[in-house]
């Protein structure tokens, strides 16, 4: 199949048999729903005409893995890994807000694993393929905490102890590598930043009287989309337009107006990460490719 050539979702769905329209068009709040989603258009996100998508999986071994974490949740995981040469380090990668790591990143991850990088990724709680409502986040620390504990237990894996491991973190998956640092200062050998969430663009925030409105019917109605952008997900996350092109595909790519708990943790999260940049180890080398989302 080519790559989609409108930004038309209706495009895709002329594609899709009738029961991928139904899949495609169907309340994806819940992680059931989100799972057979990814299964249903698996052999379709494969078959785009992309670079990503074209890339080879020979030599490198995938793994995907479906665990409970402490906090009683079903995390999916993704792994990729060379199949015959030497283990140069491991990356564990943080995915951007309203993403999963299934879709853009695969092509990533196989190109890193082939040339001698083992990769590990998560679809945080309310992303993805994990458990959560879809694209809410009542708690960005136990966010960071859930991604934590996932990247310890590879990393305190016997075969893994000796070897170096980065963080690869994109927009709101650069502010949890970076706050991973804080709570983990010493745990890691550097990171990569792809446009981490450092501060919100000033157009994003909304005015000042409308914010603290937003914020009292938050304490009421956390879960609640009601915030307002004025851009779609997809135009937000992809300055390349033949990635937004593409965005359709991501079958579970959050696209809804954020929650309004989750646009509170967010800001929440920036806040307070604009007055902790300069403890960032100067052990921990960083390559911050942008400073804002």
């Amino acid at each position: 199949m080519a790559a989609i050539t409108t930004k038309e979702q209706q495009v895709v769905v002329n594609y899709m048999s009738e029961e991928l329209q139904t899949i495609f068009l169907s309340n994806l709040d819940e992680a059931p729903a989100r799972r057979r989603a990814r299964e249903a258009f698996k052999d379709i996100q494969l078959a785009i005409d992309h670079c990503l998508f074209r890339l080879s999986s020979d030599g490198v071994k995938t793994k995907e893995v479906y665990e409970v974490n402490s906090r009683g949740l079903k995390i999916f995981s993704k792994s990729w890994l060379p199949e015959s040469s030497h283990l140069k380090a491991i990356i564990c990668y943080c995915h951007g807000y309203a993403d999963t790591c299934t879709f853009y990143f695969e092509g990533v991850a196989r190109k890193l694993a082939s040339s001698g990088y083992g990769v590990f990724a998560l679809d945080y709680p309310g992303f993805g393929l994990s458990d959560g409502l879809h694209g809410y986040i009542p708690s960005f620390e136990s966010l960071v905490n859930d991604v934590i504990e996932h990247f310890s237990k590879i990393k305190e894996q016997k075969k893994y102890q000796d070897v170096p491991s980065f963080l690869l973190g994109e927009s709101m998956g650069g502010a949890i590598a970076l706050n991973i640092h804080f709570k983990q200062p010493a745990a890691w050998n550097g990171a990569a930043l792809i446009a981490p969430l450092c501060k919100f663009a000033e157009d994003m925030i909304p005015h000042w009287l409308v914010k603290q409105i937003l914020i009292g019917v938050a304490k009421v109605l956390p879960k609640t989309k009601l915030v307002p952008q004025k851009e779609e997900v997809k135009d937000n996350i992809f300055r390349d337009v033949n990635k937004r092109k593409l965005a359709p595909y991501n079958v579970l790519l959050y696209k809804d107006k954020p929650r309004l708990g989750t646009a509170l943790e967010l800001l929440k999260a920036t806040q307070e990460l604009e007055q902790r940049l300069e403890e960032v180890n100067d052990i921990f080398h960083i390559d911050l490719l942008f400073s804002t989302i």
